[in-house]
């Protein structure tokens, strides 16, 4: 490391613990605060992302090649409709929950939920502004102070998200720090109360191992190898179409990705087909060109190639392409793609894709497919498409997963009632809605003995 890059990193490190330092002084009086209060600043929070609207989307636009309408979805509806759902319920939330003592019913006793106190948001790339403002929303709502990191993987989305934090909040409350690796580590090394992280499983454990040398709390939204489970009386044009349509989405690139679907093989045909028509609708043009406008890029060289390593392996050893199969290096585009005849020796089943590619492998009992995916990691989203329900109860009672959606897609995490996280490998924790704000608050225990 040369002495400017060194005397650069020494000077990050300063700025990180003067701001930090303010943080653990200041989180008393923001513990304090009513809900009235807190409301305000979700309010401001809320007039900035707006008023940055068109910034955010060439923002994310320039870091990522994603389709416009999707960026207007993920990282400028859903944050304002995730700050909108915490300042409607946050009076509800910050409700003592009032206790009838079992030991004397002459005392008194409640629970409140209390701020965890200096908190750290670790944000991932594909979706840089969504995911580290929505559990900044949570964070606000709770009563915390908070430091926020995107990934270094979005440097114009994280300089706008920088503006809009600076315009909202003062540093003693809410900084965000811009950077790589030595960012990062930096502020991993901090006494932090409570370490909120969404990316790789991998990165996640590094997270959870900084943590537990000051005993931080952890919220890890990681992801892995989510499976689709089809039985003989499911709906496979729906199938079909609901998967055309979520390999689509970010390019594959989302943490609840559907990776590798189980069918019966008198169906694999069938759903071939139907995936190639519903992809050839979408994309192409009468020439066969693929309109590229709508289908996000892979985020970067490092990715395609580890991308496209997987599906080489896979084609070498026996995989056949049934759809798409193109993969353009030059900009990082892979087309919908469609593998069948895979097999759990081929590196592609081994590893998270995080693209949009499909492999298909067919089954005989549904026993067996069960038991494959018990005897693997837990994964973050299980995919169930069955008009049984026997069938259904069987493979939920014979798995585990952070959630399941049922003849559909990313449904379990849509709906903001339901906690969402993964389990063991895919996560620690949940948040959405009420659990976002469980999720930076401690409930604390509180007694009163009457006088006797």
């Amino acid at each position: 490391m040369s002495t400017a890059v060194r005397q650069e990193v020494q000077g990050a490190r300063a700025q990180i613990e003067r701001v930090f330092a303010l943080q653990q002084t200041h989180q008393w009086d923001v513990k304090a605060t009513t809900a009235e209060q807190r409301k305000e600043k979700l309010r401001k929070l809320k007039s900035a992302v707006e008023a940055h609207g068109d910034e955010v989307v060439a923002a994310v636009k320039q870091d990522t090649r994603k389709p416009e309408n999707e960026i207007r979805v993920t990282e400028l509806l859903n944050v304002i409709a995730n700050i909108d759902r915490n300042i409607n319920n946050l009076d509800d939330w910050m409700k003592p929950v009032e206790v009838s003592p079992a030991l004397n019913k002459n005392d008194n006793a409640k629970i409140v939920s209390e701020a965890r106190g200096v908190c750290l948001i670790l944000g991932p790339w594909n979706f840089p502004l969504g995911l580290a403002f929505g559990p900044l929303a949570a964070a606000v709502a709770a009563g915390n102070c908070c430091i926020v990191k995107l990934t270094d993987l979005c440097p114009a989305t994280a300089r706008v998200a920088a503006k809009i934090i600076k315009e909202t909040f003062e540093e003693k409350e809410v900084a965000l720090f811009e950077g790589g690796v030595e960012v990062a580590s930096a502020l991993l090394d901090l006494p932090f109360n409570h370490i909120f992280f969404t990316g790789s499983t991998r990165v996640g454990k590094l997270v959870m191992a900084a943590a537990a040398k000051h005993l931080a709390t952890v919220t890890l939204e990681l992801g892995g190898k989510s499976p689709v489970i089809v039985d003989e009386d499911a709906d496979v044009k729906k199938l079909a179409g609901d998967l055309a349509a979520a390999k689509q989405f970010n390019g594959g690139q989302a943490c609840i990705c559907p990776d590798y679907v189980f069918v019966k093989e008198e169906q694999k045909n069938a759903l071939v087909e139907e995936f190639r028509a519903r992809v050839t609708k979408s994309l192409y043009g009468e020439d066969g060109s693929i309109n590229k406008a709508d289908i996000a890029q892979i985020v970067n060289d490092q990715n395609f190639a580890r991308i496209k390593k997987l599906f080489d392996d896979a084609v070498s050893k026996g995989a056949k392409i049934a759809v798409g199969g193109i993969l353009e290096a030059a900009d990082r585009t892979i087309h919908p793609t469609m593998l069948t005849d895979v097999t759990p020796d081929m590196l592609i089943m081994q590893e998270e894709i995080f693209g949009p590619i499909v492999p298909v492998l067919t089954y005989e009992n549904l026993d067996e497919v069960i038991a494959y995916v018990a005897g693997r990691a837990k994964p973050l989203a299980l995919y169930i498409y069955s008009n049984n329900q026997k069938n259904i109860d069987h493979i939920l009672s014979r798995t585990s997963s952070g959630g399941v959606t049922i003849n559909g897609f990313f449904s379990h995490y849509l709906e903001n009632q339901l906690p969402f996280g993964g389990v063991n490998q895919s996560g620690m924790g949940s948040y959405h809605g009420i659990f976002g704000f469980k999720a930076f608050s401690h409930e604390r225990a509180i007694y009163i003995q009457a006088n006797r």
